[in-house]
């Protein structure tokens, strides 16, 4: 049984002030396997007056010493690679492929960071003037439960390449996994107060991150619903947020594409990180006078999804992250029912001998119309929908019709032609024939899937504010 009883603040772990506890529950069978001490408004705020302590020298680190920072960082986290994919399948039910991928992924932030600081100008003349990007202050940095510690790595590198400090808030789901990157962080060596971190619930921890004058940036990733919360709050006292919010990625098959590649590998996508994913391609748009071919070969493509203990290598979808997440999607694919979608693979009900955990059996709806909630709403589990158009501008504007535009997919055998498609998707970041991710490029969302952006410059220039010196 894991107990996690501190949380770390001003460089050291610490008892918290807070004294509630919150049970650490098993995806794959419903067993406790532990549970955190939960903080409150008093570790919060003594947390965030470490971060703005510090802050004062941070701030005026050279662009070498933080790129030496962002090394040892990078060092610390590779240790213990193969610790944090352990962890992460065993807390949270991601699979062993997807897991391996997040934890690289977490500790190529650091060099990626770096690389940015190598070129980057933090002074510059505009006209006739100086123009100084200087570091905003204090982040507060509000993290979900899937992928945790990829998130949190790309975004306090990005703080530490921008001299910021912060004041972590991390779902209170992956408090394991958590607990093992602060321990790496704390390996790292970096002045105190530069990093903290309090476990805790939303509505006492991050309400607070939210509403505390003192800190000047909120970086969030999670739901639409949550980030509006916390944008509504941070206006109070002027805060800066990039919020990394929901999504519904359309996944636009051309009538040029190569059906036999581009279907099987659109029902594999719609399912990564166990459909727990904000980028997930959810809607499968496919040519009217090919549904029935597309049908087929979506029908031979789920067979080979394999659904089960996230520790085997050949298994593609494990458990949902809790039972809350498992009735939610049980309940959309009662409404995909009730809507008159037609049901081609999966359905409610756990897989034949994984009735203990938290197991969707991978489900796609056909012949899904675009106004049914199953093609609104972000389900966040291994549920496709796929979606008949005529022609390519009916399938762009099927595309847009939604509130979200985090991410968009485009099969086409023809580039050029997958461009000019690609430049009318409201979406942050457009994929063409296959499935990519550039740590270099911006990624954040149009509409309702958010406002700013990560990743590279486009990251690092939202925790920096400009500042004009004329003279």
């Amino acid at each position: 049984m894991k107990q996690i009883h501190q949380i770390y603040v001003d460089g050291e772990f610490v008892t918290p002030h807070g004294t509630e506890t919150f049970d650490l529950i098993s995806p794959l069978t419903n067993l406790k396997t532990g549970e955190v001490v939960l903080g409150d408004e008093t570790d919060t705020r003594r947390a965030i007056a470490a971060a703005k302590e510090a802050f004062k020298t941070f701030r005026k680190t050279t662009v070498d010493e933080r790129i030496a920072y962002l090394g040892k960082l990078h060092a610390a986290v590779s240790k213990r690679e193969e610790e944090l994919v352990k962890t992460m399948v065993e807390e949270y039910g991601g699979t062993l492929q997807f897991s391996k991928a997040s934890a690289r992924n977490a500790i190529e932030s650091f060099t990626n960071m770096i690389q940015v600081l190598q070129t980057f100008e933090f002074q510059k003349t505009v006209g006739q003037s100086l123009v100084r990007l200087e570091s905003l202050g204090v982040v507060g940095i509000i993290t979900p439960w899937n992928a945790s510690n990829s998130f949190i790595c790309n975004k306090f590198a990005t703080a530490v390449a921008a001299g910021c400090t912060v004041v972590v808030k991390p779902s209170e789901l992956s408090a394991a996994q958590t607990q093992l990157i602060v321990e790496c962080f704390h390996e790292a060596g970096l002045p105190k107060g530069v990093f903290n971190l309090v476990n805790g619930l939303g509505t006492v921890v991050g309400a607070e991150i939210t509403s505390n004058p003192d800190i000047a940036k909120i970086s969030f990733t999670g739901s639409t619903f949550t980030g509006k919360i916390i944008a509504k709050g941070a206006v109070d006292t002027m805060k800066r947020v990039t919020l990394e919010l929901g999504g519904k990625s359309p996944n636009l098959i051309l009538d040029d594409a190569d059906l036999q590649t581009a279907i099987p590998a659109a029902v594999f996508g719609a399912y990564m990180n166990n459909g727990q994913a904000c980028i997930a391609p959810t809607r499968l748009l496919v040519p009217e006078n090919k549904l029935d071919e597309v049908n087929a070969l979506a029908k031979a493509a789920v067979r080979q999804v394999q659904v089960g203990n996230p520790m085997d290598e050949q298994t593609h979808v494990g458990p949902l992250v809790s039972v809350k997440q498992f009735e939610r999607v049980q309940q959309y694919i009662r409404t995909g029912l009730e809507e008159g979608a037609v049901l081609l693979a999966g359905g409610g009900g756990k897989p034949e001998g994984l009735e203990a955990g938290n197991f969707v059996r991978a489900t796609i709806f056909t012949n899904v119309r675009n106004d049914m909630r199953i093609a609104q709403e972000e389900i966040f589990g291994p549920v496709l929908s796929i979606i008949p158009y005529q022609t390519e501008e009916e399938a762009i504007a099927i595309a847009n019709d939604t509130n979200y535009g985090l991410a968009a997919y485009i099969s086409s055998s023809d580039r050029e032609r997958a461009n000019r498609v690609a430049a009318q998707i409201d979406a942050g970041r457009v994929v063409i024939n296959g499935f990519k991710h550039d740590p270099q490029t911006p990624f954040g969302g149009f509409k309702q899937s958010g406002i700013g952006r990560e990743y590279g410059v486009y990251g690092l220039e939202t925790y920096l504010e400009p500042k004009a010196v004329l003279a």
